[in-house]
């Protein structure tokens, strides 16, 4: 069946540096376009940053651009997430997620829109 793993996440000090990873099983990874998400305590499920089937189009959060890099290795069936000059607000559940459907090109960043979804990986940034 489907599913995600994420891993990497861990507490780091504001400045610092973490790089999480997401691998599939049981689908072909190139078919899906793939995106990061996140869950603080007490808000909504965001989007962080999505990319698409080729791994040559990307978004991101307005919070997180210029900081965090999503890639993809489709070979290797993993998504990535670099995060640098982390932030004590970038503390929460991070969240790989995959998306069927749709064009080569697209990179849609609504929830809702995602099919299957990791159980999530805790990042706390804190001195």
């Amino acid at each position: 069946q489907v599913q995600l793993v994420e891993s990497g996440g861990g507490l780091v000090q504001p400045g610092g540096s973490l790089r999480l990873s997401c691998v599939a099983s049981g689908f072909r990874l190139y078919y899906y376009t793939m995106g990061w998400f996140r869950q603080a305590p007490g808000r909504e499920r965001d989007v962080v940053a999505t990319i698409n089937k080729r791994g040559d189009g990307t978004y991101y959060a307005d919070s997180v651009r210029g900081r965090f890099t999503i890639s993809r290795d489709n070979a290797k069936k993993t998504v990535y997430l670099q995060m640098d000059s982390l932030e004590p607000e970038d503390t929460a559940v991070y969240y790989c997620a995959a998306k069927s459907g749709g064009s080569t090109s697209y990179v849609p960043s609504n929830v809702a829109e995602y099919d299957y979804w990791g159980q999530g990986t805790q990042v706390t940034v804190s001195s």
